[in-house]
């Protein structure tokens, strides 16, 4: 039922621009303008909006194309080494994802719907469209608490070194998410 519900969902769309020979600006066209959302056996839907690796990013000769469209193929973890990612998720009424973190900072923006961020604390903050989490690597988890509405973000996942808290190296945990390939 959430699969089929998922895919009736407009998909995103993003507009990526690039340049013609004599240097006018245009919108590329050979990746569509739709992101393909791809629903984890849990329900929550992941788009792969766009992605690099190095910075800075090398745009000469489309370069940074090539780094898309190669893990539009192999579709990467939460984050890149080396890199950033442009994420959109649906996260699917009345449902909370597992607890995890990565190592990335990430800036994760609510574009509908309402959706909790808890920490492993116990903290939690209700997050409304166009509110803004800064994810610093820390344990959290994403909640829709509405039985009846999708909630859709937006991130940008850009890798970090991992933390360190009182000498203890923080890694990547993902303890058990569905379809969800570690980080490179």
């Amino acid at each position: 039922m959430i699969a089929q519900e998922i895919e009736e969902r407009t998909p995103p769309k993003r507009f990526i621009t690039t340049h013609r020979d004599d240097g006018k600006a245009v919108f590329e066209e050979r990746f569509g303008e739709e992101t393909n959302m791809v629903s984890n056996p849990d329900g929550i839907a992941f788009g792969l909006s766009y992605t690099t690796k190095g910075l800075p990013v090398s745009m000469d000769n489309d370069e940074d194309f090539g780094v898309y469209d190669h893990y539009l193929k192999s579709t990467p973890g939460l984050s890149i080494s080396g890199g950033n990612v442009l994420r959109h998720v649906d996260i699917p009424p009345g449902m909370k994802c597992t607890m995890h973190r990565t190592v990335s900072l990430d800036y994760g923006i609510v574009l509908e719907g309402e959706v909790d961020l808890l920490l492993d604390s116990g903290e939690q903050r209700t997050m409304k469209v166009g509110d803004v989490a800064i994810q610093r690597g820390t344990m959290h988890q994403w909640i829709n608490r509405d039985p009846n509405k999708w909630c859709r973000m937006i991130f940008v996942l850009v890798e970090s070194k991992p933390l360190a808290i009182a000498g203890q190296k923080l890694g990547e945990e993902l303890d058990e998410m569905p379809g969800v390939k570690a980080s490179e």
